[in-house]
Parts: structure tokens; sequence; C-alpha cells
């Protein structure tokens, strides 16, 4: 058993960190300061992104949703998406196991 904390306080900058990886998938944890943006990108496999702590908005071509504390939105493969922060917030991000979170960090290069 291993127990997982998504508490993270520091919202000086942008920051993500693989929590758990298993044999099909990585949770990693996004730390978004408030105004934080990651600009158009996609994912080469399905993601679900869900926020922990927070608000965020969560962009697919026109169609802008508000994500609170707690909600969840899936996506397929290669769907081009937008995110950014209302305010400091923590994002779990599950990937599948064959992703890289590398990428994650040259999206906002």
């Amino acid at each position: 058993m291993q127990i997982i904390h998504w508490n993270h306080d520091n919202f000086e900058k942008f920051g993500t960190k693989i929590l758990h990886e298993n044999q099909s998938a990585k949770e990693i944890q996004i730390t978004m300061p408030k105004d934080c943006v990651m600009k158009e990108h996609s994912a080469p496999f399905d993601i679900s992104v869900q926020v922990l702590k927070g608000k965020i908005w969560f962009k697919i071509d026109q169609e802008e949703v508000v994500l609170n504390a707690l909600d969840m939105v899936t996506l397929d493969a290669k769907i081009v998406h937008s995110l950014g922060a209302y305010e400091d917030s923590i994002v779990r991000l599950s990937l599948s196991k064959n992703d890289t979170a590398v990428r994650l960090n040259n999206i906002l290069k």
C-alpha cells in the first residue's frame, strides 16, 4: 500500500511531479499558480484531468468550461486543449504509462 499526498502549498510557479506510477498509468500532480496558462497541446493517449484544489478553465476548440475542486474531465487521445488557473490550483493528471511527463514541462516553454 502507498499513501499519496496531493497537498502542495507552493504556488510560486508552475510545477509537475509524478506521484505514482504503475504498469498502466502515471498520476501526476500539476501545481498551477493563479493566472498560469498551459497553451494548446494534445496528448498521444487518453487522459483524465481532475481539479483537487482551486478553480481552472479548460478549453477545447471554442468550448470553455470551468472546473472547480473535485470536477474532472476526460479526453481521448490527440484532442487539442488548453487550460488555465483562475486561482492557485492543484490538478491531478492521469496519463498512460506510455506517455512522458517531460512533455508537460515543454508545453510552457
